[in-house]
């Protein structure tokens, strides 16, 4: 049997180059091996934003992304998150078993708040929605990147947990975290983000991605100088468009000297313009027929419910709420 593979992404608008190397890209291979389930958590963006169009408008522009990416419907499960009212159900019912001392020791509701973003009841419970998501589901792998590795951590405590109170009626999931692509950098150095502003867009138009390649910051050597090409920003995103053999001429020139940043930028730049150009023909179609979005995400998520209500008929019989 194919490995379920389930992953999902906020509704935050300007998908990045970060978020189609670390995540994205990974989804569309998955699909020809795996069984993917692929959602938009625009529950969990509720936490963040209390705004009903901007909600409204980046859920279909996260679809309207995912689809023109690759993401293939007939092949995975796509579908957005409050779609599924089975996932918060078993949130409540997760929440309730889960210890407070496991929450608290929760890292990222700690930086997010000590960043200035105001505390709520659900960004503190976000890992247990988390869990919902993958758990309902029956997932057996959920790629992460190190950032949430820790929420993942918790999803399988919380599992084993229900499952020794209960029963076995969870997968345990595994986690992915591929070591390569786990930090993919920004134009500034440090790890991609649109709260860093940090981001080389991917639907952008060209003059915008070209403003932010050409600004990538880099230090002071000169043309003739030999540069090391490991942790340099420019390289490592240049890795990530190129071939083996292509990543290692671009290191022999680095190190040899004789290769200016201003050059390198514009060879990353064509790169980056190759690999998106008939994604964001796709997208440009999708986005004028958003009807056709809708649909698609109407019947996945009919088609996702399917594994959801089993998976809540097995919670509710084994925790007495069905009586």
């Amino acid at each position: 049997m194919k490995k379920r593979v389930l992953s999902g992404i906020q509704p935050s608008g300007n998908l990045h180059i970060g978020n189609y190397f670390g995540m994205i890209k990974r989804m569309i291979e998955y699909q020809e091996s795996s069984d993917l389930f692929c959602f938009i958590a625009n529950l969990h963006s509720l936490t963040t934003l209390i705004d009903r169009e901007e909600m409204k408008k980046l859920t279909l522009e996260a679809a309207t992304d995912l689809l023109a990416l690759g993401i293939d419907p007939d092949k995975c499960y796509f579908w957005v998150q409050s779609d599924v009212p089975e996932t918060t159900e078993l949130a409540w019912i997760l929440s309730c078993l889960t210890p407070m001392r496991l929450m608290e020791r929760a890292h990222s509701y700690k930086d997010k708040i000590a960043k200035g973003v105001l505390p709520n009841l659900g960004l503190f419970n976000y890992p247990v929605l988390m869990a919902a998501d993958i758990l309902i589901n029956q997932a057996d792998v959920v790629p992460v990147g190190k950032d949430q590795k820790q929420h993942l951590e918790m999803a399988r405590d919380i599992a084993i947990k229900f499952n020794n109170e209960f029963g076995e009626v969870f997968t345990i999931p595994e986690p992915e975290i591929p070591e390569e692509i786990a930090v993919i950098p920004g134009t500034d150095g440090q790890k991609m983000s649109k709260s860093y502003g940090n981001t080389i867009p991917i639907f952008a138009d060209d003059n915008v991605i070209k403003k932010a390649v050409m600004g990538i910051v880099t230090d002071s050597k000169q043309v003739d100088e030999p540069k090391k090409p490991e942790g340099n920003t420019i390289f490592e995103l240049y890795k990530l468009f190129a071939d083996k053999k292509e990543s290692e001429d671009l290191a022999r020139q680095f190190r040899k000297g004789g290769l200016g940043y201003g050059d390198v930028k514009k060879m990353l730049l064509e790169k980056i313009y190759n690999q998106f150009k008939p994604f964001k023909e796709k997208r440009s179609y999708l986005e004028s027929h958003p009807k056709e979005v809708e649909a698609i995400l109407s019947k996945g998520a009919d088609k996702v419910r399917k594994i959801t209500s089993k998976t809540m008929q097995k919670v509710r019989e084994v925790t007495g709420l069905k009586y």
